[in-house]
């Protein structure tokens, strides 16, 4: 196994969660925490517990974004007009990383962003290398046609794991995409319950 996928394997049972949907996930065979105490950690847990909980899986789950970089996509989100647990759904959907992961380019969003760092992808025709990069409405990302032969990319595609979402335009056969506006956290295909009010009151304390 991986570094990589160790990584995310203790992930998954850290936050007890599957957090991707993974069939190989470990927590599909040992629904509890890691180490010797991990089957005795019960009890309900306190409010701060289950904020902070629900952070860390949307943290986690768009590639174990670091705690500064997170706290300032929050801050964003509170300075754009309606719901804020909307608004953070929405940048977090809009990073280059996610779109990739999203249009199937890639398998993982750790991969979607090996991909971007190292500079396979281009956004409106120019190269982009920075997986935070956002992605406005309209835009076109693609894979550079040097890169267009990988065999990751090929892999990812044929995966059935999962479905490009409505507001990813898809062009498989040029392996290039169109971002067709921001979605609802309802329209965000989350294999797992994600709870974007207990984030905002978490950082609201």
């Amino acid at each position: 196994m991986t570094k990589r996928l160790n990584s995310k394997h203790k992930v998954d049972r850290r936050l007890k969660v599957n957090l991707w949907g993974r069939p190989k996930s470990p927590f599909n065979k040992r629904d509890y925490g890691p180490g010797q105490h991990g089957q005795g950690r019960k009890g309900k847990p306190s409010d701060y517990g289950t904020q902070l909980q629900a952070k860390q899986k949307l943290k986690a789950y768009y590639g174990n974004i670091n705690e500064r970089q997170f706290r300032n996509i929050y801050k964003k989100a509170t300075m754009l007009k309606g719901d804020t647990g909307e608004n953070l759904i929405g940048l977090l959907e809009r990073r280059l990383d996610a779109v990739i992961y999203r249009a199937k380019l890639a398998t993982t969003v750790f991969s979607a962003r090996q991909l971007i760092n190292h500079c396979h992808v281009k956004v409106n025709g120019k190269k982009v290398n920075i997986a935070s990069y956002s992605v406005k409405e309209e835009d076109t990302i693609e894979i550079r046609d040097k890169s267009k032969q990988l065999a990751i990319i090929d892999i990812a595609l044929a995966s059935k794991e999962r479905e490009t979402p409505e507001y990813i335009q898809m062009d498989e056969k040029n392996k290039k995409v169109k971002f067709v506006r921001v979605p609802k956290f309802e329209e965000v295909p989350y294999p797992i319950v994600m709870e974007p009010n207990l984030v905002i009151e978490y950082y609201s304390r």
